[in-house]
């Protein structure tokens, strides 16, 4: 009876729940990362994010006229020349006006040379009596009705004229909207995105996906978005690295090329539609040096570029007000 018996269950119960919780709890080895994060080969740097871009940024290629694709000419991947086709729209309704317009062209064609032979016949009969050499031998209303049928034939030639030219303006502006049904290449370039097919519609203005994107060829740049806190240290003169994510021993120095003149909002990346950015960025644009550099239009880079030490007279972080 002096043995406390309840006690000892109790503790040993205890140590029985522990070593069961513990051994059924999942072990968690560490793992090294990857890859090895980016390191900025400088001293003193900005650090940002950069998109790739083509030369001159991305065009979004849009239709001036809207209707049902008839055939895609490009491919994604494929380099077009400028002025070379890279889609269609239907053209049978431009087709068809266009053949109406002609019709009432050559309709006009033919008042025009009705009018003109009205027009000589009234000059012939003024010419026929102003040769008379008595002017007693006719009426002198007959005189002037026939002087006032040449002004009436006249007016009436050039009243013709004006509704040919009106005809042939109407068929060269069918001719035009028939050429815009063929959407063309604004420049050499490559194309980046086709986000058309056969048989879609094709609507005009801006639509919320392009149908195509083009890219300028040539070397790549970068689009980088440096906080407007740091924007006073970007100096154009220093040297500026971009390292590949997913590897960061791969990188590619970079050449300054300009500085947007605007500083702009923080681009979103999440695509969340409650996200709100209150942070603005100067962009700097920068040419990728490394032609075989393996990276590709829309994607993230991670940039650094040198700056000036803190320490160093003259700098920004010595002024004073």
């Amino acid at each position: 009876m002096k043995i406390p018996v309840l006690p000892l269950l109790a503790v040993a119960a205890l140590g029985f729940a522990v070593i069961s919780i513990s051994r059924t709890q999942p072990v968690h080895p560490l793992a090294d990362p990857p890859s090895a994060p980016p390191v900025s080969p400088y001293a003193h740097a900005i650090g940002a994010v950069g998109l790739v871009e083509p030369p001159g940024e991305a065009i979004a290629i849009g239709t001036h006229l809207p209707g049902v694709v008839e055939r895609v000419e490009v491919a994604a991947g494929q380099t077009v020349a400028a002025g070379a086709p890279l889609f269609r729209i239907d053209p049978r309704p431009y087709a068809s006006t266009l053949a109406v317009r002609e019709a009432a062209a050559k309709a006009a064609e033919a008042a025009v040379r009705t009018a003109q032979a009205l027009l000589a016949d009234a000059k012939a009969q003024q010419a026929h009596v102003q040769k008379l050499a008595d002017q007693r031998s006719i009426a002198t209303e007959e005189v002037i009705r026939r002087r006032y049928a040449l002004d009436e034939a006249s007016a009436r030639y050039d009243e013709a004229r004006a509704v040919a030219e009106r005809a042939q303006a109407e068929v060269r502006d069918a001719r035009t909207e028939l050429e815009r049904t063929t959407v063309r290449a604004p420049l050499d370039a490559v194309v980046l995105a086709v986000n058309l097919r056969a048989g879609e519609f094709a609507p005009a203005g801006v639509p919320a996906e392009p149908l195509l994107v083009l890219g300028a060829r040539g070397a790549l740049q970068v689009r980088v978005d440096i906080d407007e806190h740091e924007g006073w240290k970007l100096d154009p003169q220093r040297p500026a690295v971009a390292r590949l994510r997913g590897n960061a021993t791969i990188s590619s120095p970079l050449t300054w090329v300009r500085t947007e003149p605007l500083a702009v909002p923080k681009r979103s990346l999440t695509g969340a539609t409650t996200e709100r950015v209150d942070t603005r960025v100067v962009q700097a644009i920068y040419r990728i040096e490394n032609a075989g550099f393996p990276v590709r239009v829309g994607q993230q880079l991670d940039v650094y570029v040198e700056t000036a030490a803190p320490d160093i007279p003259g700098t920004a972080a010595e002024v004073r007000p």
